[in-house]
């Protein structure tokens, strides 16, 4: 049995105290929750509201109910039904980064504006990307009015992937048609519940705030079954105490609040303990999410979740820079592989660069490969028949090499990782005879290949139909006449 490697940051008595001193500002500050039904929903539960100052107290009994009937596992499944997610334990599972407002276009290296047909090549590529396990709404087409594209995004994704979808809205009316473009897939509310198609992420505003959408949100997604992720994003020495622990006190009473939010909708809703903490670089002004001190927050707040006993998401394995370069490759693999031996059971990031705001078709065709890497890792080392050791090792001095073992045959696809054509190993002549090429070209070649590889989903033609037809109908309804042609050629 292979032991699997695990890194830990807090100690048992510093976490114990970080959550104390969370559970103190809960119940002597409270948050600010900006929904008048919400506020009357958590009062309620059992919490001390001010409905004229929108405000929201958690004793200690508050929070203890709702963190009893959170469901300690969940699993994901994609548009045919079947299992891909199990979050659970210390099972890991990567997903794209979300909600770009640009992407880097190859061709010119230039960082622009997305629009439909790169989202379609964007789900094409990503159904032949084994590393990565869901689907993310990853950017915000430009080609659509701003009033339809969460949803928009969710409907490209189900339409032209297979893989279940991290998504989410910035507004509240979106909701309805994204949860009916899901019963369109699933066919029933009793079979989304029982098999959920999507995760939205539901993010409160740092420090301790809750906006009427994004606790509508989570009110909606637990009232629909629809598990959600909590994205506290506080930001070290800007929006958060500049230490480490100040900002993990921070995000863990920012995370508890949203959890008791869903829970007191509908016991039971499930969700990942989750977020997107940074570091704040005060010569830039910026939120470096590849900073050693972002990563190192994202997996001590990874801890704490464990500690509740939930399951745990964050935002990690990505990077800041604006091109393909080493400093992209650099920040997503260090993220990826600590996300890894931390344990965290949704990884976001993949594809990322510039702060969370672009996303780079071959970086994620890169980023694929690191997350096989890290995947492999985390499977530790184990005996496979290696003991007793003598028989082996006497085929090899009679032989010379063990290329053709059956050992080796046997053992061999199991034991090593083999990336695909971005990662270079190949030796310097022929690395030349086959075109002296830059892992950008190498990368982009790849794309080229699985997006023509793509082929159109199992999903049943009739449920195609009904998604085509409410997106269109949303469309209409926000002064859309016409979709982008492409948006309808699956």
């Amino acid at each position: 049995m292979a032991l699997r490697p695990q890194l830990q940051l807090l100690g048992t008595d510093l976490l114990e105290r970080i959550v104390g001193e969370a559970r103190d500002i809960l119940g002597h500050l409270g948050t600010k929750v900006q929904n008048p039904r919400v506020l009357k929903l958590l009062a309620d539960y059992g919490a001390r509201v001010d409905l004229a100052k929108s405000h929201a107290w958690f004793p200690g009994p508050v929070l203890d109910r709702a963190l009893a009937s959170v469901p300690r596992s969940f699993k994901l499944f994609n548009v045919m039904g079947e299992e891909t997610h199990d979050f659970s334990g210390l099972k890991v599972h990567f997903t794209p980064g979300s909600a770009a407002l640009h992407i880097l276009d190859h061709k010119t290296q230039q960082i622009r504006k997305p629009d439909t047909a790169d989202y379609v090549r964007y789900a094409q590529l990503l159904s032949g990307l084994g590393n990565i396990a869901a689907q993310s709404t990853a950017f915000i087409p430009a080609d659509v009015t701003d009033r339809i594209s969460d949803s928009y995004r969710l409907f490209l994704s189900l339409l032209y992937g297979e893989k279940p979808v991290v998504t989410g809205t910035f507004t509240i009316e979106a909701f309805q048609v994204m949860r009916d473009m899901q019963l369109a897939v699933r066919g029933s509310e009793k079979a989304l519940r029982d098999k959920p198609l999507t995760i939205f992420s539901c993010c409160p505003t740092s420090p301790l705030k809750w906006s009427e959408i994004t606790s509508q949100n989570v009110v909606d997604c637990a009232a629909a079954g629809i598990p959600v992720e909590f994205i506290s994003m506080p930001l070290s020495g800007f929006m958060a105490p500049v230490t480490l622990v100040g900002s993990l006190v921070q995000h863990t009473a920012e995370t508890l609040s949203g959890i008791v939010i869903s829970q007191a909708a509908r016991p039971g809703t499930p969700l990942l303990y989750g977020g997107s903490p940074a570091a704040f670089d005060l010569r830039y002004e910026t939120t470096p999410m590849g900073a050693v001190e972002t990563q190192m927050i994202d997996c001590a707040a990874n801890e704490i979740g464990k500690h509740f006993g939930l399951p745990t998401q964050a935002y990690i394995s990505l990077s800041d820079a604006k091109l393909l370069d080493a400093q992209a490759g650099l920040e997503t693999a260090m993220g990826a592989t600590l996300a890894v031996l931390s344990g965290i059971n949704s990884i976001s990031g993949p594809g990322m660069l510039d702060f969370e705001s672009c996303q780079s078709l071959e970086k994620l065709v890169l980023d694929n490969e690191i997350c096989g890497m890290t995947l492999r890792l985390a499977q530790g080392i184990e005996p496979r028949e290696d003991f007793p050791a003598r028989p082996i090792f006497e085929e090899l001095l009679r032989d010379g090499h063990l290329l053709i073992s059956p050992h080796t045959r046997r053992n061999v696809k199991a034991e090593h990782y083999f990336p695909g054509p971005v990662v270079d190993r190949a030796n310097l002549s022929r690395w030349r005879e086959e075109g002296s090429l830059t892992l950008g070209e190498r990368a982009h070649r790849e794309v080229q290949r699985l997006v023509g590889a793509w082929r159109p989903t199992r999903l049943a033609g009739e449920s195609k139909k009904e998604l085509c037809a409410l997106m269109a109908k949303e469309a209409r309804r926000w002064g859309m006449d016409m979709l982008p042609e492409r948006a309808v050629e699956a």
